[in-house]
């Protein structure tokens, strides 16, 4: 059974991991290492593959799952969306607009997820318990309480879930960075900062109007609550309502924060204080309610503190007792990494740390997708695993809840709880709308 290390609940993630140590798919061409050893499982040993939400993201995802197996089925509550996608990814997809019809088709090995954030967790839960393999764009979650549904759910089902955090296999200079961080070259880390991009988009009270030709808006609503269609809730600009997303916090924050619980190894664990009383958030009626611009400050295990603000040079600062450094998409720079480049018994062991972080194949380096590919049609472990994601994606979440509560919060990252803080835990999960509730 593929990963059937997923199916044991009380393993660690250390053993989780361990256990499916990864390769990549990187220099596999998607018609010859990589689909010689698939034997008869598919036609033409390619997978079929369903593409769920092929807006303009799921339609970039489409494209490059395309590089590695047949796009058989897409799905989006926008017709015009569903209908272009099929045209430029061969123009043989049939066409849905209920993922879970998608789902019945038993051929169906594995599907990209892209829908807005709000309907990524009940969508990948459905996908996994029609046996399917999953690619989801992140955030991974909405609220907490999804995130630990969506671990259970991948445990039992055996199955690959891999994350869209594509920084860790498609930019190399992030790994250096972390494999720095851990090579002790820094010394004692201290401190790691955080800068989103911002200021984040303010606005409304917006006009409500008629819902577009080709819309499901009920169904894109789905587990929210129901309310009048306005453009600017829609598509590109969901993320900017608490509703449907989680703002600048959850969209680039999966991002960064993902950099720094790999940077400290805490891949299966979060912070254990979490203030965002420095935020302020806009109260605009029928307008934007996510933060503009965010400064929260966490504390880490090993005395470690974690800064989150917005605007400027955004990336990541990791600050130690003997140096520091900042990456972000395009540099790594900082004095140890100048030193590392002049000096190769500075820079191989890590490099070597780079290796290993990649499970001892650096080849995953540009092909987050084709990792994805390897991972379940061999048996290997995903470089951005459910697990570990969920937990990036929970420390979002805390900044979150922090800041609309409007004081600092104690968290327990081993029980996935606040401390002594019944109104806080509250605020892990949220009731669905009837019609829309979630599987378990």
């Amino acid at each position: 059974m593929r990963n059937s290390a997923l199916n044991n609940p009380a393993m660690s993630r250390r053993q989780f991991v361990g256990a499916t140590a990864g390769m990549a798919a990187g220099l596999l061409h998607s018609q010859g290492l990589l689909s010689s050893a698939r034997g008869e499982e598919s036609k033409n040993n390619r997978p079929l593959i369903g593409c769920i939400g092929v807006g303009g993201q799921g339609l970039h995802i489409g494209h490059r799952a395309k590089g590695y197996g047949d796009i058989v089925a897409v799905c989006d509550v926008q017709l015009q969306h569903a209908e272009r996608a099929r045209a430029d990814l061969g123009g043989k997809a049939e066409i849905f607009d209920d993922y879970r019809k998608l789902l019945e088709r038993k051929e169906i090995e594995a599907v990209t997820i892209a829908t807005p954030d709000h309907w990524h967790t009940a969508t990948a839960i459905a996908a996994l318990q029609a046996g399917k393999h999953v690619y989801c764009e992140k955030p991974l979650t909405l609220t907490i309480d999804e995130g630990k549904r969506l671990v259970r759910a991948a445990k039992e089902s055996g199955k690959t879930v891999q994350v869209g955090t594509m920084q860790r296999t498609d930019m190399l200079q992030f790994a250096r960075a972390v494999a720095t961080a851990r090579s002790g070259q820094l010394g004692k880390i201290k401190q790691i900062h955080v800068i989103l991009p911002g200021p984040a988009p303010v606005g409304g009270p917006f006009e409500n109007k008629p819902v577009p030709t080709g819309l499901n808006w009920d169904f894109w609503l789905g587990q929210t609550p129901l309310v009048d269609f306005c453009p600017e809730r829609c598509h590109g600009n969901f993320r900017w309502w608490y509703e449907y997303s989680g703002g600048m916090m959850t969209d680039w924050g999966a991002h960064y924060v993902d950099i720094v619980h790999w940077a400290l190894d805490c891949e299966d664990s979060g912070p254990l204080s979490i203030d965002g009383t420095a935020t302020t958030l806009p109260a605009t009626p029928n307008g934007y309610n996510t933060a503009s611009n965010s400064i929260v400050e966490m504390q880490y295990p090993n005395d470690v503190k974690v800064l989150i603000t917005s605007g400027g040079d955004h990336g990541v600062m990791i600050i130690g007792e003997g140096g520091r450094i900042f990456v972000d998409r395009g540099k790594l720079t900082g004095k140890p990494i100048e030193m590392q480049d002049a000096d190769d018994k500075l820079k191989a062991p890590v490099m070597d740390g780079v290796t290993k972080l990649f499970k001892g194949n650096t080849a995953r380096q540009g092909d987050h997708m084709g990792n994805f590919f390897e991972a379940f049609m061999h048996g290997k472990h995903p470089i951005s695993d459910v697990v570990g994601q969920h937990r990036v994606v929970s420390a979002c979440h805390l900044a979150n809840i922090s800041i609309r509560l409007g004081r600092k919060l104690q968290w327990n990252p081993q029980t996935e709880s606040f401390v002594g803080d019944n109104e806080a835990n509250q605020w892990l999960k949220r009731e669905p709308r009837k019609g829309y509730e979630f599987a378990s």
